[in-house]
């Protein structure tokens, strides 16, 4: 995806691409870095060469899918409009189009709960290349790590503005049992990355 073409389309008053997409690019920035860290430092340090030759390997795979998901969220809530637009004339046609909202709202929680999911796997990256990767790129991790800090955030937004038409309680109860357990695992990692970080310069 061209950048400068999709910050254009971010700043247009159509509704796609919004938050959702933006979380995703935060995510895709966050793993490009965390790929170049571990590529520095695998010239660096020989010690830990399998650790950092798989990390980075997991992070360029990482930034390709998060690269994917700024167009499929953007679709994905396409599809909500599309079913708002439904008509509604009838008790018929009112149940038709109230399952596919519903549907639709269901089906664009997936994306930013993938945005969740590897945003949580860059801030394991990022503690180990803050402990263990090139020194001199530590600032690099920070931003990774911030960065994915705020993919994760816009995407438990976007998953929680999604789930008030879905009615099926089994599946809200998984979701928000997803998310509670995303926000423990960030508070764990943030705070150790946020006192790594705060010594450098001391």
């Amino acid at each position: 995806m061209d950048i400068e073409q999709f910050l254009e389309d971010l700043a247009s008053d159509r509704p796609t691409p919004g938050g959702g997409s933006a979380s995703a690019l935060a995510g895709a920035l966050s793993a490009a870095l965390v790929a170049m860290v571990a590529g520095l430092s695998l010239r660096k340090d020989s010690k830990n060469r399998k650790a950092m030759a798989a990390i980075q390997k997991k992070a360029t795979a990482l930034r390709k899918r998060l690269s994917s998901a700024m167009v499929e969220d953007a679709r994905a809530f396409e599809e909500v409009m599309r079913a708002f637009q439904l008509p509604r004339m009838t008790e018929k046609e009112r149940s038709i189009r109230t399952r596919a909202i519903e549907k639709a709202y269901r089906k664009a929680t997936v994306t930013p709960k993938l945005v969740c999911e590897h945003s949580i796997r860059l801030l394991e990256a990022s503690r180990f290349l803050i402990h263990h990767g090139n020194p001199n790129a530590i600032s690099d991790t920070g931003v990774a790590a911030f960065l994915a800090d705020a993919a994760l955030a816009g995407g438990l937004l976007n998953i929680g503005i999604n789930l008030p038409p879905v009615k099926d309680k089994a599946f809200l109860k998984k979701t928000q049992s997803e998310m509670r357990q995303w926000v423990k695992q960030r508070n764990r990692l943030m705070s150790e990355i946020v006192s790594s970080l705060a010594k450098i310069g001391r």
